[in-house]
Protein backbone atom coordinates (compact mmCIF):
# COMPACT_ATOMS: atom_id res chain seq x y z
CA UNK A 1 0.00 0.00 0.00
CA UNK A 2 1.51 3.09 -0.59
CA UNK A 3 2.38 5.79 1.85
CA UNK A 4 1.25 9.06 1.31
CA UNK A 5 1.53 11.24 4.17
CA UNK A 6 4.31 10.84 7.21
CA UNK A 7 3.43 11.31 11.30
CA UNK A 8 5.15 12.61 13.58
CA UNK A 9 6.32 9.34 15.14
CA UNK A 10 8.10 8.07 11.63
CA UNK A 11 9.44 11.63 11.19
CA UNK A 12 11.44 10.97 14.29
CA UNK A 13 12.49 7.17 13.17
CA UNK A 14 13.62 8.65 9.72
CA UNK A 15 15.50 11.57 11.23
CA UNK A 16 17.24 9.17 13.47
CA UNK A 17 17.99 6.79 10.85
CA UNK A 18 19.11 9.63 8.87
CA UNK A 19 21.73 10.68 11.47
CA UNK A 20 23.01 6.98 12.17
CA UNK A 21 23.76 6.70 8.62
CA UNK A 22 25.83 9.66 8.43
CA UNK A 23 27.98 8.81 11.22
CA UNK A 24 28.42 5.47 10.21
CA UNK A 25 29.92 7.19 6.91
CA UNK A 26 31.69 9.78 8.23
CA UNK A 27 35.32 8.65 7.52
CA UNK A 28 34.40 8.12 4.04
CA UNK A 29 33.14 11.58 4.08
CA UNK A 30 36.03 13.29 5.61
CA UNK A 31 38.39 11.41 2.79
CA UNK A 32 36.37 13.10 0.11
CA UNK A 33 37.53 16.53 0.88
CA UNK A 34 40.07 18.17 -1.55
CA UNK A 35 43.41 18.58 -0.36
CA UNK A 36 43.88 15.65 1.37
CA UNK A 37 45.74 17.12 4.70
CA UNK A 38 44.99 15.96 8.31
CA UNK A 39 42.49 19.04 9.01
CA UNK A 40 39.55 17.61 6.19
CA UNK A 41 36.79 17.06 8.21
CA UNK A 42 33.68 17.13 6.13
CA UNK A 43 31.88 14.20 7.36
CA UNK A 44 33.13 15.02 11.33
CA UNK A 45 32.00 18.79 11.20
CA UNK A 46 28.19 17.10 9.80
CA UNK A 47 28.07 13.77 12.01
CA UNK A 48 28.71 16.51 15.40
CA UNK A 49 25.81 18.84 14.04
CA UNK A 50 23.19 16.17 13.41
CA UNK A 51 24.17 13.65 16.57
CA UNK A 52 23.76 16.72 18.33
CA UNK A 53 20.39 16.99 17.33
CA UNK A 54 19.42 13.11 17.10
CA UNK A 55 20.15 13.46 20.91
CA UNK A 56 17.22 15.62 21.34
CA UNK A 57 15.04 13.91 18.68
CA UNK A 58 15.51 10.54 20.29
CA UNK A 59 14.74 11.67 23.86
CA UNK A 60 11.15 12.90 22.79
CA UNK A 61 8.94 10.02 24.05
CA UNK A 62 5.77 11.51 22.39
CA UNK A 63 7.03 13.05 19.28
CA UNK A 64 4.54 16.05 17.70
CA UNK A 65 5.82 18.06 14.66
CA UNK A 66 6.40 21.24 16.96
CA UNK A 67 8.47 19.30 19.45
CA UNK A 68 10.10 17.80 16.66
CA UNK A 69 10.79 20.70 14.79
CA UNK A 70 12.32 22.44 18.01
CA UNK A 71 14.41 19.54 18.77
CA UNK A 72 16.23 19.15 15.53
CA UNK A 73 16.50 23.07 15.10
CA UNK A 74 17.91 23.34 18.46
CA UNK A 75 20.04 20.55 18.39
CA UNK A 76 21.88 21.05 15.03
CA UNK A 77 22.60 24.51 16.10
CA UNK A 78 24.24 23.44 19.38
CA UNK A 79 26.25 21.20 17.45
CA UNK A 80 27.32 22.89 14.43
CA UNK A 81 30.33 22.67 13.22
CA UNK A 82 32.69 24.11 10.38
CA UNK A 83 31.09 25.42 7.53
CA UNK A 84 29.42 22.22 6.51
CA UNK A 85 28.02 21.59 9.80
CA UNK A 86 26.45 25.24 9.70
CA UNK A 87 25.31 25.17 6.36
CA UNK A 88 23.52 21.36 7.43
CA UNK A 89 21.97 22.74 10.74
CA UNK A 90 20.36 26.24 8.18
CA UNK A 91 19.29 23.38 5.58
CA UNK A 92 17.92 21.75 8.86
CA UNK A 93 16.55 25.10 10.33
CA UNK A 94 14.83 25.87 7.06
CA UNK A 95 13.23 22.81 6.48
CA UNK A 96 11.66 22.74 10.74
CA UNK A 97 10.07 26.17 10.01
CA UNK A 98 8.13 24.07 7.62
CA UNK A 99 7.26 21.19 8.98
CA UNK A 100 6.01 22.92 12.19
CA UNK A 101 3.30 24.34 10.42
CA UNK A 102 2.52 20.25 9.25
CA UNK A 103 -0.23 18.03 10.95
CA UNK A 104 1.65 14.96 8.64
CA UNK A 105 4.26 15.59 5.75
CA UNK A 106 3.16 15.35 2.35
CA UNK A 107 4.88 15.26 -0.81
CA UNK A 108 3.72 19.26 -1.25
CA UNK A 109 4.85 19.79 2.01
CA UNK A 110 8.16 18.09 1.53
CA UNK A 111 8.52 20.62 -1.52
CA UNK A 112 7.56 23.77 0.51
CA UNK A 113 10.39 22.57 3.02
CA UNK A 114 13.42 21.51 0.71
CA UNK A 115 12.36 24.73 -0.76
CA UNK A 116 12.39 27.09 2.06
CA UNK A 117 15.86 24.82 3.72
CA UNK A 118 17.38 26.14 0.32
CA UNK A 119 16.85 29.43 0.87
CA UNK A 120 17.59 29.50 4.32
CA UNK A 121 20.72 27.96 3.42
CA UNK A 122 21.68 30.19 0.51
CA UNK A 123 20.84 33.43 2.87
CA UNK A 124 23.38 31.86 5.38
CA UNK A 125 26.58 31.90 2.98
CA UNK A 126 27.92 34.96 2.31
CA UNK A 127 29.61 34.03 -1.61
CA UNK A 128 27.67 31.01 -1.70
CA UNK A 129 29.60 28.51 -4.69
CA UNK A 130 27.84 26.36 -6.67
CA UNK A 131 29.53 22.74 -6.89
CA UNK A 132 29.03 22.30 -3.15
CA UNK A 133 26.20 21.21 -0.80
CA UNK A 134 24.32 23.83 -1.63
CA UNK A 135 23.95 23.23 -5.33
CA UNK A 136 22.72 19.43 -4.11
CA UNK A 137 20.35 21.43 -1.76
CA UNK A 138 18.94 23.26 -4.38
CA UNK A 139 18.61 20.15 -6.89
CA UNK A 140 16.56 18.28 -4.42
CA UNK A 141 14.49 21.28 -3.61
CA UNK A 142 13.77 22.02 -7.10
CA UNK A 143 12.93 17.95 -7.91
CA UNK A 144 10.37 18.16 -5.00
CA UNK A 145 8.88 20.66 -6.38
CA UNK A 146 8.53 18.69 -9.84
CA UNK A 147 7.48 16.03 -8.05
CA UNK A 148 4.40 17.84 -5.70
CA UNK A 149 2.26 18.11 -9.20
CA UNK A 150 2.96 14.64 -10.16
CA UNK A 151 2.44 12.06 -6.97
CA UNK A 152 1.33 11.73 -4.00
CA UNK A 153 3.30 8.42 -2.71
CA UNK A 154 5.72 9.62 -0.34
CA UNK A 155 8.06 6.61 -1.00
CA UNK A 156 8.02 6.92 -5.19
CA UNK A 157 8.76 10.73 -4.33
CA UNK A 158 12.06 10.57 -1.94
CA UNK A 159 13.59 7.41 -3.73
CA UNK A 160 13.04 9.95 -7.05
CA UNK A 161 14.41 12.84 -5.38
CA UNK A 162 17.64 11.06 -3.74
CA UNK A 163 18.44 9.75 -7.02
CA UNK A 164 17.98 13.23 -8.44
CA UNK A 165 20.10 14.65 -5.65
CA UNK A 166 22.86 11.66 -6.62
CA UNK A 167 22.77 13.11 -10.01
CA UNK A 168 23.50 16.87 -9.34
CA UNK A 169 26.21 15.38 -6.86
CA UNK A 170 28.15 13.65 -9.53
CA UNK A 171 27.94 16.73 -11.49
CA UNK A 172 30.01 18.63 -9.15
CA UNK A 173 33.11 18.43 -10.14
CA UNK A 174 32.45 19.74 -13.75
CA UNK A 175 31.29 22.78 -11.65
CA UNK A 176 34.46 23.08 -9.28
CA UNK A 177 37.31 21.76 -11.16
CA UNK A 178 39.41 21.28 -8.28
CA UNK A 179 36.94 18.24 -7.44
CA UNK A 180 37.43 17.07 -10.86
CA UNK A 181 41.10 16.97 -10.77
CA UNK A 182 41.08 15.36 -6.99
CA UNK A 183 38.66 12.71 -8.63
CA UNK A 184 35.84 13.12 -6.03
CA UNK A 185 32.31 14.69 -5.74
CA UNK A 186 31.67 17.66 -3.34
CA UNK A 187 31.68 16.01 0.63
CA UNK A 188 29.05 17.98 1.85
CA UNK A 189 26.83 17.53 -0.98
CA UNK A 190 27.98 14.12 -0.24
CA UNK A 191 26.99 13.84 3.30
CA UNK A 192 23.51 15.22 2.09
CA UNK A 193 22.61 12.32 -0.36
CA UNK A 194 23.76 9.82 2.82
CA UNK A 195 21.41 11.67 5.11
CA UNK A 196 18.64 10.83 2.92
CA UNK A 197 19.15 7.58 2.23
CA UNK A 198 19.09 6.76 5.65
CA UNK A 199 15.99 8.62 5.59
CA UNK A 200 14.82 6.51 2.77
CA UNK A 201 15.75 3.10 4.45
CA UNK A 202 13.59 3.72 7.60
CA UNK A 203 10.77 5.08 5.32
CA UNK A 204 10.50 1.55 3.31
CA UNK A 205 11.69 -0.52 6.49
CA UNK A 206 14.73 -1.35 5.72
CA UNK A 207 16.40 -0.06 8.54
CA UNK A 208 14.52 -0.28 12.07
CA UNK A 209 17.06 0.41 15.09
CA UNK A 210 16.69 4.10 15.55
CA UNK A 211 18.55 3.62 19.10
CA UNK A 212 21.39 5.49 19.36
CA UNK A 213 24.78 3.94 21.29
CA UNK A 214 26.57 5.83 24.07
CA UNK A 215 29.21 7.35 21.52
CA UNK A 216 26.65 8.43 19.00
CA UNK A 217 25.15 10.40 21.71
CA UNK A 218 27.87 11.78 22.97
CA UNK A 219 28.97 12.54 19.22
CA UNK A 220 29.28 16.61 19.99
CA UNK A 221 32.81 16.21 19.81
CA UNK A 222 33.92 14.72 23.20
CA UNK A 223 34.41 10.88 21.71
CA UNK A 224 35.08 11.53 18.12
CA UNK A 225 39.10 10.49 17.37
CA UNK A 226 40.53 11.04 13.78
CA UNK A 227 44.07 11.78 12.17
CA UNK A 228 47.78 10.41 12.07
CA UNK A 229 48.40 12.52 14.81
CA UNK A 230 47.80 13.63 18.64
CA UNK A 231 47.49 16.87 17.59
CA UNK A 232 44.35 16.35 15.86
CA UNK A 233 42.96 14.41 18.57
CA UNK A 234 43.43 17.41 21.10
CA UNK A 235 40.80 19.55 18.69
CA UNK A 236 37.99 17.37 19.57
CA UNK A 237 38.94 18.06 23.71
CA UNK A 238 39.44 21.49 23.38
CA UNK A 239 36.60 22.44 25.46
CA UNK A 240 36.92 19.90 28.72
CA UNK A 241 33.28 20.78 30.46
CA UNK A 242 30.18 19.73 28.44
CA UNK A 243 27.83 22.63 30.53
CA UNK A 244 24.21 22.36 31.02
CA UNK A 245 21.49 24.37 32.61
CA UNK A 246 17.97 26.47 31.94
CA UNK A 247 17.24 30.40 32.75
CA UNK A 248 14.33 30.87 34.42
CA UNK A 249 13.73 34.31 32.40
CA UNK A 250 13.48 37.40 34.76
CA UNK A 251 13.56 40.09 31.91
CA UNK A 252 13.11 39.76 28.17
CA UNK A 253 14.76 37.77 26.04
CA UNK A 254 14.54 39.19 22.68
CA UNK A 255 16.06 37.94 19.61
CA UNK A 256 18.72 40.38 19.55
CA UNK A 257 19.72 39.68 23.71
CA UNK A 258 19.60 35.74 22.67
CA UNK A 259 22.36 36.24 19.60
CA UNK A 260 24.42 38.79 21.95
CA UNK A 261 24.50 35.53 24.58
CA UNK A 262 25.10 32.93 21.72
CA UNK A 263 27.80 35.09 20.78
CA UNK A 264 29.27 35.03 24.51
CA UNK A 265 28.68 31.66 24.56
CA UNK A 266 31.08 30.88 21.06
CA UNK A 267 33.46 33.24 23.17
CA UNK A 268 34.05 30.47 25.93
CA UNK A 269 33.66 27.52 23.75
CA UNK A 270 31.66 25.38 21.43
CA UNK A 271 29.06 22.70 20.54
CA UNK A 272 26.21 25.20 21.60
CA UNK A 273 22.67 25.68 21.69
CA UNK A 274 20.14 28.00 23.32
CA UNK A 275 16.61 27.36 22.64
CA UNK A 276 14.28 30.03 23.94
CA UNK A 277 11.05 28.63 24.98
CA UNK A 278 8.62 30.99 26.32
CA UNK A 279 9.68 32.22 30.00
CA UNK A 280 12.39 29.74 30.11
CA UNK A 281 16.04 29.64 27.70
CA UNK A 282 17.78 25.95 27.37
CA UNK A 283 21.60 26.16 27.22
CA UNK A 284 24.43 23.63 26.61
CA UNK A 285 27.85 24.51 25.92
CA UNK A 286 31.19 22.69 25.85
CA UNK A 287 33.70 24.98 27.46
CA UNK A 288 37.05 25.31 29.81
CA UNK A 289 35.33 27.84 32.41
CA UNK A 290 31.91 26.45 33.32
CA UNK A 291 31.45 29.69 35.80
CA UNK A 292 31.76 32.01 32.72
CA UNK A 293 28.94 30.78 30.90
CA UNK A 294 26.65 30.64 35.14
CA UNK A 295 27.96 34.55 35.62
CA UNK A 296 26.86 35.87 31.76
CA UNK A 297 23.39 33.77 32.27
CA UNK A 298 22.80 35.38 35.79
CA UNK A 299 22.09 38.57 34.15
CA UNK A 300 18.89 37.04 32.80
CA UNK A 301 17.26 35.23 35.39
CA UNK A 302 17.71 32.38 38.01
CA UNK A 303 19.62 29.44 36.78
CA UNK A 304 18.48 25.55 37.58
CA UNK A 305 19.15 22.68 35.84
CA UNK A 306 22.71 22.89 36.47
CA UNK A 307 25.47 20.10 35.14
CA UNK A 308 29.20 20.18 34.18
CA UNK A 309 30.73 17.00 32.86
CA UNK A 310 34.58 16.70 32.47
CA UNK A 311 34.91 15.28 28.98
CA UNK A 312 38.32 14.55 29.71
CA UNK A 313 38.00 11.66 32.17
CA UNK A 314 37.40 8.30 30.66
CA UNK A 315 33.58 7.60 31.64
CA UNK A 316 32.43 11.95 31.17
CA UNK A 317 31.49 11.62 35.18
CA UNK A 318 30.20 14.62 37.07
CA UNK A 319 32.94 16.48 38.53
CA UNK A 320 31.30 19.44 39.57
CA UNK A 321 29.15 20.09 42.40
CA UNK A 322 26.91 23.28 42.25
CA UNK A 323 28.90 24.88 44.77
CA UNK A 324 32.08 25.06 42.81
CA UNK A 325 29.52 26.52 40.65
CA UNK A 326 28.53 29.19 42.48
CA UNK A 327 32.73 29.90 43.67
CA UNK A 328 33.24 29.75 39.79
CA UNK A 329 30.63 32.44 39.57
CA UNK A 330 32.15 34.28 42.27
CA UNK A 331 35.75 34.81 41.32
CA UNK A 332 34.28 35.18 37.49
CA UNK A 333 32.19 38.35 39.46
CA UNK A 334 35.61 39.73 40.88
CA UNK A 335 37.89 39.91 38.30
CA UNK A 336 35.84 41.52 36.37
CA UNK A 337 35.31 43.78 38.76
CA UNK A 338 39.10 44.68 39.34
CA UNK A 339 39.70 44.76 35.68
CA UNK A 340 37.17 47.06 35.18
CA UNK A 341 39.29 49.65 37.99
CA UNK A 342 42.17 49.45 34.93
CA UNK A 343 42.76 52.81 32.42
CA UNK A 344 42.36 52.77 28.90
CA UNK A 345 45.36 52.63 26.50
CA UNK A 346 45.25 54.03 23.16
CA UNK A 347 45.62 50.47 21.53
CA UNK A 348 45.09 47.28 21.37
CA UNK A 349 45.70 43.89 19.80
CA UNK A 350 44.09 40.37 19.18
CA UNK A 351 45.60 37.53 17.04
CA UNK A 352 45.11 33.95 16.12
CA UNK A 353 47.81 31.25 17.18
CA UNK A 354 48.23 27.39 17.49
CA UNK A 355 51.09 26.59 19.01
CA UNK A 356 52.95 27.94 22.10
CA UNK A 357 56.38 29.19 20.17
CA UNK A 358 53.44 31.22 18.12
CA UNK A 359 51.77 32.62 20.63
CA UNK A 360 54.84 33.89 22.76
CA UNK A 361 56.10 35.68 19.58
CA UNK A 362 52.67 37.22 19.57
CA UNK A 363 52.93 38.34 23.10
CA UNK A 364 56.60 39.38 22.38
CA UNK A 365 55.71 41.92 19.77
CA UNK A 366 52.85 43.56 21.92
CA UNK A 367 49.94 41.44 21.43
CA UNK A 368 47.53 41.39 24.24
CA UNK A 369 45.02 38.49 23.69
CA UNK A 370 46.46 35.39 21.74
CA UNK A 371 43.38 32.91 20.59
CA UNK A 372 44.28 29.56 20.45
CA UNK A 373 43.06 28.36 16.74
CA UNK A 374 43.84 28.14 13.42
CA UNK A 375 43.51 25.55 10.74
CA UNK A 376 42.17 23.00 12.81
CA UNK A 377 40.28 25.16 15.43
CA UNK A 378 38.34 28.61 13.63
CA UNK A 379 37.29 30.44 16.43
CA UNK A 380 33.36 32.03 16.74
CA UNK A 381 33.06 35.91 16.49
CA UNK A 382 32.29 36.23 20.16
CA UNK A 383 36.20 34.47 20.67
CA UNK A 384 36.94 37.67 19.15
CA UNK A 385 34.53 39.73 21.30
CA UNK A 386 35.27 38.30 24.63
CA UNK A 387 38.82 39.20 24.16
CA UNK A 388 38.29 42.45 22.51
CA UNK A 389 36.39 43.05 25.85
CA UNK A 390 39.54 41.84 28.14
CA UNK A 391 41.34 44.94 26.77
CA UNK A 392 40.96 47.98 27.94
CA UNK A 393 41.94 50.04 24.48
CA UNK A 394 40.07 52.47 22.37
CA UNK A 395 41.21 50.71 19.29
CA UNK A 396 42.04 47.09 18.89
CA UNK A 397 43.41 45.44 15.75
CA UNK A 398 42.32 41.95 15.20
CA UNK A 399 44.99 39.81 13.02
CA UNK A 400 42.68 36.52 11.88
CA UNK A 401 45.51 34.75 10.34
CA UNK A 402 43.70 32.48 8.40
CA UNK A 403 41.36 33.13 5.84
CA UNK A 404 38.57 31.19 6.88
CA UNK A 405 38.74 32.71 10.02
CA UNK A 406 38.78 36.66 8.78
CA UNK A 407 34.88 37.18 8.24
CA UNK A 408 34.07 36.16 11.99
CA UNK A 409 36.76 38.70 13.05
CA UNK A 410 34.43 41.12 10.55
CA UNK A 411 31.30 40.41 12.45
CA UNK A 412 32.76 41.16 15.57
CA UNK A 413 33.86 44.08 14.50
CA UNK A 414 30.35 45.26 13.34
CA UNK A 415 28.92 44.36 16.89
CA UNK A 416 31.32 45.69 19.27
CA UNK A 417 29.79 49.73 20.23
CA UNK A 418 32.15 50.75 23.27
CA UNK A 419 35.97 50.49 20.83
CA UNK A 420 36.82 49.81 17.40
CA UNK A 421 37.98 46.95 16.38
CA UNK A 422 40.30 47.06 12.88
CA UNK A 423 40.59 44.00 11.14
CA UNK A 424 43.87 43.05 9.77
CA UNK A 425 42.43 40.35 7.07
CA UNK A 426 45.92 38.66 7.32
CA UNK A 427 46.07 35.16 6.12
CA UNK A 428 48.68 33.40 7.85
CA UNK A 429 50.81 33.17 10.71
CA UNK A 430 53.81 35.66 8.96
CA UNK A 431 51.67 38.19 7.81
CA UNK A 432 50.12 38.66 11.12
CA UNK A 433 53.68 39.05 12.74
CA UNK A 434 54.90 41.50 9.56
CA UNK A 435 51.81 43.07 10.55
CA UNK A 436 52.70 43.64 13.72
CA UNK A 437 56.23 45.16 13.40
CA UNK A 438 54.82 47.52 11.02
CA UNK A 439 52.86 49.03 13.67
CA UNK A 440 54.35 52.23 15.84
CA UNK A 441 52.69 53.73 18.35
CA UNK A 442 53.15 57.14 17.29
CA UNK A 443 51.04 57.11 14.26
CA UNK A 444 47.20 57.40 14.18
CA UNK A 445 45.06 54.59 13.99
CA UNK A 446 44.49 54.81 10.30
CA UNK A 447 47.98 55.93 9.21
CA UNK A 448 48.85 52.23 11.42
CA UNK A 449 45.95 50.03 9.23
CA UNK A 450 47.45 51.40 6.10
CA UNK A 451 50.65 50.43 7.46
CA UNK A 452 50.19 46.74 8.55
CA UNK A 453 47.81 46.37 5.10
CA UNK A 454 50.74 46.63 3.26
CA UNK A 455 53.05 44.75 5.02
CA UNK A 456 50.69 41.96 4.39
CA UNK A 457 51.21 42.27 0.56
CA UNK A 458 55.23 41.50 1.03
CA UNK A 459 55.16 38.34 3.18
CA UNK A 460 54.94 34.98 1.24
CA UNK A 461 54.04 31.93 3.31
CA UNK A 462 54.60 28.35 2.91
CA UNK A 463 53.03 26.10 4.82
CA UNK A 464 54.24 22.02 5.12
CA UNK A 465 52.07 18.82 6.33
CA UNK A 466 51.59 15.49 5.29
CA UNK A 467 49.02 13.99 2.89
CA UNK A 468 46.27 11.82 4.59
CA UNK A 469 44.78 10.16 0.80
CA UNK A 470 46.51 9.30 -2.32
CA UNK A 471 45.03 12.04 -4.98
CA UNK A 472 46.01 14.29 -7.69
CA UNK A 473 46.30 18.36 -7.64
CA UNK A 474 47.31 20.84 -9.89
CA UNK A 475 48.94 18.65 -12.01
CA UNK A 476 50.87 16.66 -8.95
CA UNK A 477 50.34 13.28 -7.76
CA UNK A 478 49.72 12.92 -4.07
CA UNK A 479 50.22 9.81 -2.05
CA UNK A 480 49.51 9.13 1.42
CA UNK A 481 52.11 10.31 3.51
CA UNK A 482 53.47 12.12 1.29
CA UNK A 483 54.95 15.54 2.37
CA UNK A 484 53.32 18.69 0.99
CA UNK A 485 54.11 22.48 0.69
CA UNK A 486 51.33 24.48 0.32
CA UNK A 487 52.23 28.32 -0.82
CA UNK A 488 49.92 31.37 -0.75
CA UNK A 489 47.90 30.42 -3.92
CA UNK A 490 47.92 26.95 -4.00
CA UNK A 491 49.89 23.01 -3.75
CA UNK A 492 53.95 24.01 -4.86
CA UNK A 493 55.74 20.89 -3.46
CA UNK A 494 55.41 17.42 -2.84
CA UNK A 495 57.88 14.54 -1.80
CA UNK A 496 58.85 11.71 0.82
CA UNK A 497 61.28 13.49 2.71
CA UNK A 498 60.51 16.77 5.10
CA UNK A 499 63.60 18.87 4.74
CA UNK A 500 63.78 17.95 1.13
CA UNK A 501 59.99 19.12 0.50
CA UNK A 502 60.89 22.17 2.58
CA UNK A 503 63.61 23.15 0.31
CA UNK A 504 61.97 22.60 -2.82
CA UNK A 505 59.21 25.16 -0.91
CA UNK A 506 61.20 27.17 -0.84
CA UNK A 507 63.32 27.36 -4.02
CA UNK A 508 59.81 27.88 -5.63
CA UNK A 509 59.08 30.50 -3.34
CA UNK A 510 62.26 32.54 -3.67
CA UNK A 511 61.49 31.99 -7.72
CA UNK A 512 58.16 34.21 -7.54
CA UNK A 513 59.98 37.04 -4.73
CA UNK A 514 63.22 37.61 -6.66
CA UNK A 515 64.06 40.41 -4.39
CA UNK A 516 63.52 38.26 -0.97
CA UNK A 517 65.99 39.60 1.68
CA UNK A 518 64.41 37.28 4.84
CA UNK A 519 63.87 33.68 5.35
CA UNK A 520 61.76 33.02 8.65
CA UNK A 521 61.16 29.30 9.69
CA UNK A 522 58.75 28.50 12.66
CA UNK A 523 59.25 24.88 13.45
CA UNK A 524 56.27 22.66 14.50
CA UNK A 525 55.43 20.67 17.82
CA UNK A 526 56.61 17.39 15.62
CA UNK A 527 60.15 18.87 14.75
CA UNK A 528 63.09 18.98 17.80
CA UNK A 529 65.20 21.57 17.99
CA UNK A 530 68.18 19.78 16.42
CA UNK A 531 66.19 18.53 13.11
CA UNK A 532 65.22 22.68 12.69
CA UNK A 533 68.43 23.70 13.05
CA UNK A 534 69.82 21.43 10.58
CA UNK A 535 67.71 22.17 7.68
CA UNK A 536 68.66 25.75 8.27
CA UNK A 537 72.35 24.96 8.14
CA UNK A 538 71.56 23.34 4.56
CA UNK A 539 69.34 26.83 3.84
CA UNK A 540 72.06 29.17 5.16
CA UNK A 541 74.25 27.09 2.85
CA UNK A 542 72.28 27.46 -0.22
CA UNK A 543 71.21 30.74 -0.12
CA UNK A 544 74.61 32.51 1.73
CA UNK A 545 72.98 35.74 0.34
CA UNK A 546 69.74 35.97 2.60
CA UNK A 547 69.08 36.46 6.57
CA UNK A 548 67.59 33.19 7.93
CA UNK A 549 65.85 33.19 10.91
CA UNK A 550 64.47 30.15 12.75
CA UNK A 551 62.10 30.00 16.01
CA UNK A 552 60.14 27.69 17.42
CA UNK A 553 56.20 28.03 16.34
CA UNK A 554 55.09 24.57 18.38
CA UNK A 555 52.17 24.17 15.51
CA UNK A 556 50.36 21.13 15.25
CA UNK A 557 49.56 19.49 12.03
CA UNK A 558 52.40 21.52 10.26
CA UNK A 559 55.69 20.57 10.22
CA UNK A 560 56.83 23.94 9.70
CA UNK A 561 55.62 27.72 8.39
CA UNK A 562 58.11 29.48 6.69
CA UNK A 563 57.80 33.20 5.54
CA UNK A 564 59.93 35.10 2.60
CA UNK A 565 60.01 38.50 2.16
Amino acid sequence: MAINTIDAALVQKMFLAGAKNLESKKEWINDLNVFPVPDGDTGTNMTMTIMSAAKEVSAIANPTMENLAKAISGGSLRGARGNSGVILSQLLRGFTKEMTNCRCITVEAIAAATQRATETAYKAVMKPKEGTILTVAKGISEKAAELAADTDNMEEALLAIIEHAEAVLAKTPEMLPVLKEAGVVDSGGQGLVVILRGMYDALTGKVTDFELSDQQSKSDGSAYVSGNKAAIDNVDIKFGYCTEFIIMLEREFSSETENAFKEYLSSIGDSIVCVSLDDIVKVHVHTNHPGQAFEKALEYGQLTKMKVDNMREEHNQKVVAQSEMQAAIAAQAQKKNESSKIPNKKYGFITIAAGSGLADIFKGLGVDQVIEGGQTMNPSTQDFLNAADKIHADVIYVLPNNKNIILAAQQAASIVDDKKLIVIPSKTVPQGISAMINFEESRSSKDNESFMLDALKSVATGQLTYAVRDTTIEGKEIKNGDIMGLGDVGLIAVGKDIDATLIEMLEKMLESNKEAELISVYYGEDITKAQAESVVSMLEEKYPDLDIELQMGGQPVYYYLVSVE
